[in-house]
C-alpha cells in the first residue's frame, strides 16, 4: 500500500466515515456474532470498530510491517493479529461467526487470488453465517490513490455470481457514492451433488 493511501486509511476522516456510514450498513445486513475474522485490517481503524462489536476478533494481515504495528497496539485486547495470507489462514473449518473484508480486495494481486480468499472465508465460516465487505469503484480518483500500488479492482456487477460460484448464497451488492458494499452467507447445509 502506498504512503498516501495508508495515510488516508489512518485518518480521523476515514475513521468517522467507517463509524457513521459503513458500520450502520454492516449492522443492517447481519449479526457479526462472537468470533469474527477480519481480512486485511491495514492500519487497524476497522479493527478498532469491529472489536467493540464482538467478543473475539482475529485480524489476518499479509503485510508484515502493518501486522507488526498492529500487534503491540492491540495486545491485551480481544484482538489477535495474524501475519498470514487470507487465502490460507490455517484456521479450523467453521470457526468464525462472521467475516469482514473492508477496502482490501483491490490490493489482492488478481481475481484468482481474490477467489481463493473468498473460498477460505467460506471454509472457516460457520454454516449460515455472514461475510460483509466493501471495496472502491474503478474510477479515476481511486486509480490516482493507488499509483505505485497494487490495484486490481473488483467488478461489483460480477461479484454476486463470483461469490455464489464459490459456494456462498444470497450474495448482494449495495452501491454507495464512493464504494460498494457486499454481503453473502455460507449455506446452512452443504449443496447436494447431482
Amino acid at each position: 500500500m502506498n504512503r498516501r493511501h495508508l495515510e488516508v486509511l489512518s485518518s480521523p476522516r476515514w475513521a468517522a466515515m467507517l463509524e457513521h456510514d459503513l458500520l450502520p450498513w454492516v449492522a443492517s445486513v447481519g449479526d457479526l456474532g462472537d468470533d469474527v475474522l477480519e481480512v486485511g485490517p491495514g492500519p487497524g481503524l476497522t479493527t478498532d470498530l469491529l472489536r467493540v462489536r464482538t467478543a473475539r476478533l482475529t485480524a489476518v494481515e499479509q503485510d508484515a510491517v502493518l501486522a507488526e504495528h498492529l500487534a503491540p497496539r492491540l495486545a491485551g485486547t480481544n484482538v489477535e493479529i495474524v501475519n498470514r495470507s487470507a487465502a490460507d489462514t490455517g484456521f479450523a473449518a467453521e470457526r468464525f461467526s462472521a467475516a469482514a473484508c473492508f477496502a482490501v480486495l483491490h490490493h489482492v494481486e488478481g481475481p484468482e487470488l481474490q477467489d481463493e480468499i473468498f473460498a477460505e472465508i467460506l471454509r472457516v465460516l460457520r454454516p449460515g453465517r455472514i461475510l460483509v465487505g466493501s471495496d472502491g469503484y474503478d474510477d479515476e480518483g481511486t486509480r490516482a490513490a493507488h499509483v505505485d500500488d497494487v490495484f486490481v479492482p473488483v467488478d461489483p456487477d460480477r461479484l454476486p455470481s463470483r461469490l455464489e460460484g464459490i459456494g456462498f448464497v444470497g450474495a448482494r451488492v449495495d452501491r454507495g457514492d464512493y464504494d460498494f458494499r457486499f454481503c453473502a452467507r455460507k449455506p446452512v447445509t452443504p449443496p447436494t451433488s447431482a
